[in-house]
């Protein structure tokens, strides 16, 4: 690679790492804006909520990167051909594939990179996403117990804590558990903490007592240190965690599990996500050709290229739309 065509493409380079900076950054928080809620609502620390955040992150880059690369090629082209280095470039006997070809190589390599992150890495973060959210939502703690409410996790059993903090620890803890022989026992406690023993989710509470009164209405008082309470008859679920088609690999798209009812009825919409990921790279080429076009394609004007750019601008938002609209049909 010649001087001149390394200095065309850091001039190309620098815009496209910024933009793709910004743009990813403007749709991180309104994704992240999304998944907030249920961070909060479940009372999940910071560093799980920024596992998501950046879990999230290869399919945002993925969606802005010909975006970025069109707003960066127009920036750096117009002013190139502003301060009249390209019509130098001309004049010193470059021709205009010449020209062009930084500007093409930077879009093929932009298009690479996005085709192996469609392949593996999107499909990898977006797994551990959806099981890292999974896990926030049937945490057993948060399930359990909200803080100052009296909570219904499972039938006959009502829970009641005055305050949770962020290690898990569970204060001033009321538990009622009515029977099915018409009994029913309460428990108090100062704190409590939900753990594993063996494979059974437990309550072990310290400092407290429990009252239980028989279908006979004889009322029966026991003071502890530690109690241990089995939560696995109230808490079983056989939910497993469901991988949507923007989580599946290639094969996977392709060559679905027909013995899946969920496969049969969304094969077309899997087989329509593996063709987007093999293609939507190519809108890093469509767009940089587009920015070259209004650019480089047509003769200098010392009025500017604001039209122009306007025109191709608008054509390129309606390829992207028109790709969506394509995909969800």
């Amino acid at each position: 690679m010649r001087l001149i065509d390394r200095y065309l493409l850091r001039q190309l380079l620098g815009p496209t790492v910024m933009a793709t900076a910004a743009l990813t950054a403007v749709a991180l928080l309104s994704t992240s804006l999304s998944q907030l809620d249920i961070i909060v609502s479940q009372r999940q620390s910071a560093l799980v909520f920024l596992q998501v955040t950046l879990l999230a992150m290869p399919q945002l880059i993925n969606m802005v990167l010909p975006i970025a690369l069109l707003v960066a090629a127009l920036v750096a082209l117009n002013r190139l051909q502003v301060e009249q280095e390209i019509v130098v470039c001309f004049a010193g006997g470059m021709s205009r594939w010449r020209v062009i070809a930084p500007a093409l190589r930077l879009a093929g390599i932009v298009t690479l990179i996005a085709l192996f992150m469609n392949l593996w890495v999107q499909p990898a973060a977006s797994r551990q996403m959806r099981e890292t959210l999974f896990q926030v939502r049937t945490d057993l703690a948060s399930t359990l117990v909200r803080e100052g409410e009296f909570t219904e996790p499972a039938p006959g059993l009502t829970v009641y804590a005055q305050s949770v903090d962020n290690g898990g620890l569970i204060h001033n803890l009321f538990i009622h558990q009515t029977k099915d022989d018409g009994g029913a026992t309460t428990y108090t406690a100062d704190e409590g903490r939900v753990v594993k023993r063996g494979d059974k989710p437990v309550l072990l509470m310290r400092k407290g007592s429990n009252q239980e009164f028989s279908r006979t209405g004889v009322l029966n008082f026991l003071s502890f240190d530690e109690y241990v309470f089995d939560l696995s008859t109230f808490l079983e679920s056989d939910e497993l965690v469901h991988y949507k088609p923007s989580d599946r690999y290639l094969h996977e798209l392709f060559f679905p599990d027909l013995q899946q009812i969920w496969e049969q009825q969304n094969r077309d919409k899997m087989l329509a996500e593996g063709n987007a990921r093999l293609t939507t790279p190519l809108y890093n080429l469509t767009l940089m050709s587009l920015a070259l076009l209004a650019i480089v394609g047509g003769g200098f004007s010392r009025l500017g290229y604001g039209r122009r750019i306007a025109v191709i601008g608008a054509v390129a938002v309606g390829v992207r739309i028109l790709g969506f609209v394509i995909q969800a049909a």
